[in-house]
């Protein structure tokens, strides 16, 4: 799967055992080994990333380490967080982690787990990344970590030629979406949206996505931030606003869930499942990150006249340029010569520009050419992320303590799904932020 810059709350996925992918234990307590020796050094990395993407992900770095007499070994698991704070508190870390959610690294960072990012690493975060994504890898005024790839959430896929046949346009706003969808399903009798929030122990996370977005658009930038800070509870009217919204969409049996069933199918329909289903025609629209580009069956046309392509979540004016997205940030836990220098790497342009020509995966880093994008989609994400104009902000429930963003958020969307009331729901998912 071409999956882009996918956090562990994607489909279930068993412990890494690729060929080519060293299963590496952690480094040593204090840093990588050799280094200091004159042997070969060898650093260890962790993260979330497995299976064929791992194995892309190897082979980005793999001549850059052959050139440095740097052995690196990754290791990928779909239980990160877990065996990440146990490794660490056992005093038997990896070398490196690359973590999906800035709000984990900031919690190891505080709990004074990660060594500061070396000079080089900030550097080129200063120069080649926003100030929005400086911040995320900074903690009480230190950089610890520079991002890796990225991804911009949001977008609208459907079919170019579905759309000619209808006599329908791509909507600059949010209330030309709405009569889109009206438009739809006029003229074809069925439901025009399909939605998939199945996941396996995260079966809910493309529901988060959705509000996300909403509330960005809807309420703002400022908004959205002091929601993510709880100073804006969930029960706040300008959240509920968002839910509202959606709900028109995927609580509504006249416009879900094409191709799947009623509105309860959403919750046992994988997030992927979607995209053969629109570039068969039998869904029109569906919401989903760039790396639903990775789900389509192969020989799939995407391109602005091809079998399916996407537009982004319009705002409520046509000039509203806010889009929501998610990445890694790289964390170190030894500050050995050997580590630094792969640190210094993965926060290149040139480790950018190698990763994202092996295909599936984009990055926020403006030293990359978007023309090393294969996919149309990607390209075209690069662009917004690199876009100075673009109000970009991070997941939401990313940002959240894990208790809200992978708890009860959720779980809160399975169940408004399933028929729980919007103010139930929202209730419920605000008991899971910690009491201080």
């Amino acid at each position: 799967m071409a999956l882009s810059q996918r956090s562990r709350r994607y489909a279930p996925i068993a412990l890494l055992g690729v060929a080519g992918i060293a299963l590496a234990g952690c480094g040593a307590p204090g840093g990588a080994s050799g280094g200091d020796s004159g042997e070969d050094a060898t650093v260890t990395i962790y993260g979330t990333i497995v299976d064929a993407e791992a194995e892309l992900l190897q082979e980005s770095w793999s001549d850059w380490a052959d050139e440095n007499g740097i052995t690196i070994k990754y290791e990928g698991s779909q239980d990160f967080e877990t065996q990440l704070g146990t490794r660490a508190q056992g005093g038997n870390p990896p070398d490196i982690a690359i973590f999906p959610q800035p709000g984990l690294f900031a919690d190891f960072a505080q709990r004074d787990f990660l060594k500061p990012a070396p000079e080089e690493v900030e550097k080129n975060a200063n120069e080649y990344w926003t100030e929005d994504w400086v911040d995320y890898g900074t903690v009480d005024d230190t950089f610890y970590g520079a991002p890796l790839m990225a991804n911009v959430k949001g977008w609208i896929w459907y079919s170019p030629t579905k759309f000619d046949e209808w006599g329908v346009e791509v909507p600059e706003t949010l209330d030309e979406m709405t009569a889109l969808t009206e438009s739809i399903q006029a003229a074809t009798g069925t439901p025009a949206w399909c939605a998939g929030f199945e996941s396996g122990t995260a079966t809910g996370w493309p529901g988060t996505d959705w509000i996300e977005d909403y509330v960005l658009r809807q309420a703002g930038p400022e908004v959205y931030d002091q929601w993510v800070a709880n100073e804006i509870e969930f029960t706040d009217p300008q959240i509920k606003q968002a839910f509202d919204s959606v709900g028109e969409i995927l609580l509504d049996p006249a416009n879900v869930n094409a191709g799947f069933g009623d509105v309860r199918s959403i919750n046992s329909t994988a997030f992927g499942d979607v995209a053969p289903k629109l570039a068969a025609g039998e869904c029109a629209l569906t919401h989903q990150a760039s790396f639903l580009s990775g789900f389509y069956p192969e020989g799939t046309d995407i391109s602005e006249d091809g079998d399916v392509w996407a537009f982004m979540l319009p705002g409520e004016t046509a000039d509203d340029s806010a889009v929501t997205g998610a990445g890694e940030i790289v964390g170190a836990f030894s500050d050995s010569e050997a580590t630094q220098k792969v640190l210094a790497y993965l926060s290149s342009p040139e480790w950018a520009n190698a990763r994202v020509s092996l295909g599936g995966v984009t990055s926020a880093n403006n030293g990359l050419d978007p023309a090393n994008a294969k996919d149309p989609i990607l390209q075209e994400t690069i662009k917004i992320l690199q876009d100075s104009d673009t109000t970009f902000r991070f997941d939401a429930s990313d940002l959240m303590p894990g208790a809200v963003g992978a708890g009860t958020f959720w779980k809160g969307m399975v169940s408004w799904i399933n028929g729980t009331s919007t103010d139930d729901v929202l209730t419920q998912i605000q008991t899971g932020w910690p009491a201080s």
